[in-house]
């Protein structure tokens, strides 16, 4: 089949997108332990190959992996997980099905690669078992609970102590102890649930969360000494961190972002700037000079 110099060009990108994708999901799969996951990410791997070979009988022409793509999906997948490297990597190529479909006039096989990038890797993916996402809910419980909770303390510490490292000490032993009751109730609660999940790993991810959002909301007041400052950079962090997960589980959970993200942060503010007034009224009330 004779196909314009301009066509080539874009079967030529796209012959690409196919074949590096088909290397990453080559690594997943051989990163994974899981059976279930591992032949998951074999097929897929197998159908990107298929498509990249569907595009050589018109290109006539071989190309090679995006290699730096292939290395920054695959760390990101060692990172945060492979479900959310992969389903990140999947809604990159939206604007490439876009473009498929233009080609259904020109090209028979675009059909077929459309079917199988709108529906069979969409499937295969939904099949994927990690355990990261199976705890989501108490890694959520813990972080949510650090947010809300040591936003709030530190708030009112910083006007009622005004001392950076008195601040940080307080807010070190308010947070690890709420973090390790965490724990324990998380635990106490999945053991009472009719549930796969374990209650051990359970408490862990809950106070795992916990202690992580405490040692980054406590940091500021360790390296600097403007506790106004610190308090300002710890709510810029607390957002951050809520803006960062929320992410992560929009897109690997496929979960709308801005309603969770704006619910959280207003509970963290809400209550920070309830508990500084809560510092400030304390502080007067008792006629307290730190």
């Amino acid at each position: 089949m004779d196909i314009s110099k301009e066509l080539r060009e874009q079967l030529l990108v796209y012959q690409r997108n196919e074949i590096t994708e088909h290397h990453i999901y080559k690594r997943l799969a051989e990163m994974v332990k899981a059976p279930q996951n591992r032949r998951v990410l074999e097929k897929i791997a197998d159908d990107e190959l298929r498509h990249y070979r569907r595009w050589r009988i018109y290109t006539q022409q071989d190309v090679k992996p995006d290699k730096l793509m292939a290395w920054k999906y695959y760390l990101i997948s060692r990172i945060f997980g492979f479900t959310f490297g992969i389903k990140l990597m999947e809604m990159g190529e939206e604007d490439a099905q876009d473009n498929y479909e233009q080609l259904r006039e020109t090209i028979p096989d675009a059909d077929d690669i459309i079917r199988d990038e709108n529906e069979h890797e969409d499937a295969l993916i939904q099949l994927l078992d990690e355990e990261l996402l199976r705890y989501v809910g108490s890694i959520v419980l813990g972080l949510n609970d650090a947010l809300v909770e040591l936003t709030g303390a530190l708030a009112g510490l910083t006007l009622a102590l005004q001392d950076t490292k008195l601040i940080a000490m307080t807010g070190s032993i308010t947070g690890i102890a709420a973090a390790l009751s965490m724990g324990a109730s998380e635990y106490l609660s999945t053991r009472s649930e009719e549930t796969t999940k374990n209650p051990v790993r359970a408490s862990i991810y809950t106070g795992g969360a916990y202690i992580v959002t405490v040692l980054i909301l406590i940091l500021p007041y360790l390296i600097l000494e403007n506790f106004y400052v610190c308090l300002g950079c710890t709510l810029a962090a607390a957002v951050l961190i809520i803006a960062f997960f929320n992410y992560y589980i929009s897109v690997a959970k496929d979960v709308p972002f801005r309603r969770r993200f704006l619910v959280m942060t207003g509970l963290s503010l809400g209550v920070a700037a309830l508990s500084f007034f809560v510092g400030f009224v304390i502080r007067a009330f008792l006629g307290i000079d730190v």
